[in-house]
């Protein structure tokens, strides 16, 4: 393990530090409070500690490198600041684990057992024992840590590069924060941004790690709830047999999806990418997780232009490329690390270097270089590493300063005030110098803010990494993206590329699942007989029940312009208005049955039938209980008009319906209808209806309007024969006659009517009792208003209201 003293601004030795251990897969940045030994405990000096990843097989991450440096030019900010921690110094120690787990693992627990580390070119660490544990597994990672674990339960974890949304958990995590969002959010709006583009037929794959394979189960779980289906979802490692690589591509190239979704780590895709490009697969379009779809390596791969992902916002950090560029062969000499950065970029040795490579003498431009550590262009997760080291600075100010100094406190005290470090570190909310607003939520993790990343050719045939919108979660849903220009796709095309199992199906046809496949898979067979696939009854339906309010509304119109004429003076204007207004929601009401069936439509369609209905027929009872209480009235001494004038017509009316919305509510709330698939009737196909919920409380609604509906026929033909030029109950009584007749013949028709067919009997019920209704009651009067206006004359009692 090496400890790179030139990268720090004084020699840090520590006290053990209080560190949890953490397996980060894009391995760990743990800004780590420790205390320096060297110096008074009454002077302010603690140090940070970063753990450093910047080889793969046997080359320097020049990227890697860049974060740690930023780090660095972060805390000299910090340090030259009078605002934020006056009075005090942050240093730090950066360490190397190379990648490799047998190593990390080795130190943590030499770490555990208090033991020096191993790898140590250097007295200023001498007494730092901590260590970087890049490991495949969470598991493994936590029975590591369970054994260090007593050490303390109060250190302070930050990342700038662990997404795994299983960190969330702050019952496993209680000290674990990240200024990166959670891979949770990332999982979401890649399935919402697949289902967008109408892209239902995909392949996944994934690295063979806690990154890879929570996030991956993430977005399936996305894309399951958005109806997309998936043909393969391969895993691979770098370390696993190359064998294993070889049937991941086999699979990609024998697949028939055209839309490939990788959430994977960069080193597992660079392999993936160098396999495939042997035998080069039909053109993808790639779909990226954040890890690799910013990595500026990757641009390299032709086959993957036009590939689209999200990414960190990109950001500019003032002042960071020149602390980059500012490093001389001098500098580069005090560390190791720095000494193979140099080296590695002019291919020459510098001084005291071992190797046959030619001495460097001084010329080598660091301003020249275009590599990764130099490139300032795409700040990504930088500032991420930038925005979590101001966060602790801001949490250990908020604890030990005040406006104007900071306390110097003892190491053993301060060991103690490390809780309430973690309290702040959950209150902070600042925005930092670039701008940025850095804070944590309950889990620890920051608002999630993403930028959709399009592979762009350029003219000259390289490929660029362009901007193209925005996702940002913490917006309504359905408005978390924005765009801001056009995707190009794979090949350079503007069209959206097409990625189903199966072409929709023509009219005539029906989708027949494929045996084994999805359900986006199918075959496209000729309807049974019976079946119709064009919508033509449901069209009829409709038409029939809008026709049936457009006729309410004109009886309507007529009433209302002919209002001053006996005849609609005699009949109950009032009441006559209200019967048409709910003869008009009858109708209506029938469209509710022919919309697909959901939580929503189930419910409406009942109670809106129960309640209409009641308010209709509470209406027509009113109107004959005022002719049997007007011819009454005519009686010698009677008084019984007074007692069922305009106010008690209405209470009437009133009562009747809520005594339905009660049964309703009651329904509703008890057990409510509600959708469900039908595979009882027919075996070849699936019928979605919705289920009654509460038998009782339907045939409760549907039994209280029967009862009303009996009770007015009852009334009705009692008054057919009451003397009078115009005698409403005779209409009254043929209205009821065809009500009672539509509903006493629905009742077995609806028991004995096998799945779809049970909605075409309740439809036709509504609109044939609606109709004989309208038809018997109103019919008359209009054809008199209208046509023979000379046939009724003022002798009509008034008090036939």
């Amino acid at each position: 393990m090496l400890c790179l003293t030139g990268l720090r601004p004084t020699a840090c030795k520590t006290d053990t530090v209080s560190c949890r251990l953490w397996a980060d897969p894009h391995y760990a940045l743990l800004l780590v409070l420790v205390r320096d030994t060297n110096t008074n405990e009454k002077n302010g000096k603690y140090c940070y500690v970063y753990f450093l990843c910047p080889v793969y097989l046997n080359s320097m991450d020049f990227r890697e490198l860049r974060y740690a440096r930023a780090m660095e030019f972060a805390i000299q900010e910090i340090n030259n600041r009078t605002d934020l921690l006056p009075g005090i110094t942050l240093g730090y120690q950066i360490h190397d684990s190379c990648a490799a787990v047998p190593m990390a693992v080795k130190v943590a627990f030499q770490f555990a057992n208090g033991m020096e580390p191993f790898y140590n070119d250097t007295d200023s660490c001498s007494k730092s024992a901590a260590a970087a544990i890049p490991l495949k597994s969470v598991r493994f990672q936590t029975a590591i840590t369970n054994n260090v674990y007593f050490l303390s339960y109060t250190e302070l974890q930050v990342s700038h590069y662990a997404t795994c949304a299983c960190l969330s958990d702050k019952r496993q995590y209680p000290t674990f924060f990240r200024t990166i969002p959670s891979d949770h959010h990332q999982a979401a709006a890649l399935a919402r941004m697949v289902k967008h583009f109408g892209w239902t037929w995909i392949g996944a794959v994934r690295s063979d790690t806690d990154y890879g394979n929570y996030g991956m189960a993430s977005f399936l779980k996305a894309a399951q709830e958005e109806g997309i289906c998936v043909e393969y979802s391969e895993s691979y490692y770098r370390t696993q047999p190359r064998s294993k690589l070889e049937r991941v591509a086999n699979v990609i190239r024998r697949s028939t999806a055209r839309v490939i979704v990788a959430f994977i780590n960069s080193s597992e895709m660079r392999v993936l990418l160098e396999e495939l490009g042997r035998q080069p697969p039909p053109p993808l379009q790639w779909i990226g997780s954040e890890t690799w779809i910013t990595h500026p390596e990757f641009r390299k791969y032709n086959m993957c232009a036009g590939a689209i992902g999200f990414g960190v916002p990109r950001s500019v950090i003032p002042g960071l490329r020149q602390f980059l560029l500012d490093l001389s062969p001098e500098q580069a000499l005090k560390s190791p690390l720095l000494t193979e950065f140099w080296e590695s970029s002019f291919s020459c040795s510098l001084k005291g270097s071992s190797g046959g490579a030619r001495e460097c003498d001084g010329s080598e431009d660091i301003r020249a270089l275009q590599n990764p550590y130099t490139d300032t262009s795409q700040l990504r997760v930088t500032n991420m590493v930038y925005k979590a080291t101001y966060a602790i600075a801001h949490a250990i100010h908020g604890v030990i300063c005040n406006d104007t100094q900071c306390d110097k406190i003892p190491f053993t005290v301060f060991q103690i005030m490390q809780l309430q470090i973690l309290d702040q570190l959950n209150k902070v909310n600042f925005t930092t110098k670039n701008g940025y607003q850095v804070s944590f939520d309950s889990n620890g993790d920051p608002v999630a803010v993403y930028e959709l990343i399009n592979w762009q050719i350029e003219k000259d045939g390289s490929v660029d990494v362009v901007t193209v919108g925005r996702y940002d979660a913490s917006k309504p849903r359905g408005q978390e993206f924005s765009m801001s220009r056009a995707i190009s796709w794979l090949g350079g095309q503007s069209e959206v590329p097409r990625s189903v199992c199966s072409e929709s199906c023509p009219r005539g046809t029906r989708k027949a699942v494929q045996k084994g496949k999805p359900v986006c898979c199918y075959d496209c067979i000729p309807c049974a007989e019976g079946e119709i696939s064009n919508k033509t009854g449901c069209i009829s339906q409709s038409m029939f029940s809008i026709a049936g309010a457009f006729i309410a509304v004109c009886v309507a119109v007529v009433f209302y312009k002919h209002r001053t004429s006996p005849i609609v003076r005699a009949n109950n204007s009032e009441l006559s208005f209200l019967l048409l207004f709910s003869l008009t929601l009858c109708f209506l009401c029938s469209l509710t049955f022919i919309v697909q069936p959901s939580e929503w439509s189930c419910m409406l369609r009942h109670t809106a039938f129960g309640i209409t209905f009641v308010l209709c027929i509470s209406c027509v009872l009113g109107k004959t209980m005022v002719v049997l209480m007007a011819f009454r009235a005519t009686l010698p001494g009677s008084n019984a008009m007074k007692w069922f004038g305009p106010p008690q017509q209405r209470l009437s009316v009133l009562v009747f319906t809520l005594i339905q919305v009660l049964i309703c509510v009651l329904w509703l709330t008890i057990s409510p209808p509600f959708p469900f698939k039908n595979l009882k009737h027919y075996k070849e196909r699936i019928i979605f209806e919705c289920g009654l919920g509460s038998a009782i409380g339907f045939w409760a609604v549907l039994g209280y309007i029967g009862l009303l509906a009996l009770l007015c026929f009852i009334l009705a033909f009692l008054a057919r024969k009451l003397p009078d030029n115009f005698n409403e109950a005779k209409f009254i009584t043929f209205s009821m006659l065809i009500f009672c007749a539509v509903w006493v013949t629905f009742i077995p028709a609806y028991v004995s009517s096998p799945g779809k067919f049970t909605v075409a009997v309740e439809i036709f019920a509504i609109l044939a009792s609606s109709f004989g209704l309208i038809f018997c009651i109103f019919a008359p009067k209009c054809f008199i208003i209208m046509f023979r206006p000379d046939t009724y004359t003022n002798c009509i009692h008034s008090t036939l209201v």
